[in-house]
Parts: C-alpha cells; sequence; structure tokens
C-alpha cells in the first residue's frame, strides 16, 4: 500500500452488502503501478447524500453494486452508450464535479462468453430481471445467443427486460433443461438470506453443459460448487468481477494493467 497524503485520489464502491473483493483488487494495482490513489468499500442507507459526497468531496469513481445500479442513474449527469442501453451502472467517473455513468458489467460478460468459447446454438436461461440481470442479457444477446429465456418471480421486470430482447419470460424453469445457465441473482451470495440456496434445480444443473454464477462472494457459491461437482464447465463471479473491475480501473485512473497483472489482483483479492 502506498503512503498516504493530502494528494490521494479516493475510489469508492457502494454495495447493500460490500466485500473485499473490489478494495483488494484496486488497492493492489495502486501499490503494483505506483499509483497514488485508495479504495475503499461502503454501503449507504441514503443514496442521494452519497453520490452527493462524491461530488462534493472530489470523489474519482464509484463501483456499484446491487441495489443501487438502477437507483442511482436519476443522480448522474452523463449516462455513457454501455449503461444507458441497458438502464443499468455499475461506474461512475467524477470528472471535475460531472458524474459519467458506464456499465462495465456487461463487456465482462461478453468476453467471458467468447473465451469460453461457447455456440451460439446453447440454450440459455438466466435467472434475474434487475440491473445485473440487464446487463446478462444484453451480453448474451450481443453473443449470439438467440434461444433465451428470462426467469423471474417478478413478472412486470421480467417480461418487460425478455421483451426487450425478443426473448421468453418464465417464472420459473420447470421441466425446461437449457445447455446455458446463468444466475443474475443475489441467491448464493455470502451474508445474504438465500447464501446456501442454489439458483437452479439440481435436475436443471444435470441437464445443463455450462454453468455461470455472477455472485463473487463466494467464488465458490453453491450454484458453482454442484456445478463443478458434476464436472460442468463453471464460469464464476470472481471471473465477472475481476475483468469488469479492471475496466473500471482503466475509467478511473487511465491506466491499462496488462492480463498478468489483472490475474495477479484478482488472485490477491480473493486470497
Amino acid at each position: 500500500m502506498n503512503q498516504l497524503d493530502k494528494d490521494t485520489t479516493l475510489c469508492i464502491s457502494l454495495s447493500g452488502r460490500p466485500s473485499n473483493i473490489g478494495t483488494r483488487f484496486h488497492n493492489y494495482l495502486y501499490a503494483e503501478l505506483g499509483l497514488n490513489f485508495v479504495y475503499k468499500a461502503f454501503t449507504t442507507s441514503d443514496l442521494p447524500g452519497a453520490v452527493g459526497g462524491i461530488r462534493a468531496l472530489g470523489i474519482r469513481g464509484a463501483g456499484i453494486s446491487m441495489p443501487f445500479k438502477e437507483r442511482i442513474i436519476e443522480h448522474v449527469d452523463v449516462l455513457h452508450d454501455s449503461a444507458a442501453a441497458i438502464d443499468s451502472v455499475n461506474t461512475v467517473v467524477n470528472e471535475n464535479g460531472t458524474l459519467h455513468a458506464y456499465n462495465t458489467d456487461y463487456q465482462a460478460v461478453v468476453n467471458l462468453l467468447r473465451d469460453n468459447g461457447l455456440p451460439h446454438s446453447h440454450s440459455v436461461a438466466v435467472a434475474g430481471s434487475g440491473g445485473m440481470a440487464k446487463a446478462v442479457v444484453a451480453a448474451v444477446r450481443d453473443y449470439g445467443f438467440t434461444d433465451v429465456t428470462v426467469l423471474a418471480r417478478n413478472e412486470d421486470t421480467g417480461n418487460a427486460l425478455a421483451n426487450q430482447y425478443g426473448f421468453d419470460w418464465r417464472r420459473e424453469l420447470g421441466t425446461a433443461g437449457p445447455d446455458l445457465l446463468i444466475n443474475a441473482t443475489p441467491v448464493g451470495m455470502a451474508g445474504g438470506p438465500e447464501a446456501e440456496e442454489l439458483a437452479f434445480t439440481l435436475d436443471a444443473i444435470d441437464e445443463a453443459k455450462v454453468v455461470m454464477d455472477v455472485v463473487a462472494a463466494p467464488a465458490a457459491t453453491p450454484l458453482i460448487r454442484a456445478a463443478a461437482e458434476r464436472r460442468k464447465t463453471v464460469i464464476t463471479g470472481a471471473e465477472v468481477i475481476a475483468l469488469q473491475a479492471a475496466e473500471q480501473f482503466v475509467l478511473y485512473t487511465g491506466v491499462r494493467p496488462t492480463p498478468e497483472e489483472i490475474r495477479r489482483a484478482s488472485e490477491y483479492s480473493r486470497s
């Protein structure tokens, strides 16, 4: 960790349930690259006040997590294409008091689907209809999947998200057996009310070829553990958060870490 002084630039995260992953990831790279930055995680019950603090105190950037990804939109000044296209924000950058909003989750998901070489013919089920689910559904559409079902308990938001991209909505998966299962809900998140639950049934996991979970803490969620035990290809939330955090890092600092530096920072963030 660099020595802090009056010129140190502060970046933060805002999350309903903060973890150490982003904090350790960013601070590792600041130290490795010799940047006079520091990163600190926060939660808040006063989102307008927190955003006002970002603006008033000159906080350089903020990573935005559930449940603030959609609610923060009304409090920023410039909504960039990556966030406007899906009405979901995961990154705010303060440019001299003007707050710019982006979404780096989308690109992280696209990159992981591409890196795993998944066939476009795979059928897909995405659980969720919130801010992260919006990024995931847009990513699977743009990757090239066409047989996609949005699973959501909330019919209004689930149907709206599915219809936006020409997909189907269901409240539950039922007897369908998609090739790719993606959890974009908080189910399985450490510290949450559903920390020990599965986002999909064991029967669905048995039928799947690939299982992806966007929950990053823990990296081995109940869903990922169940899929790994069944020898499925797994894509973890730790992978998602590392790639999206790397893009946030670039937006905050103007410096792009190497793939090796990102790998080391990701490993450190989960150690």
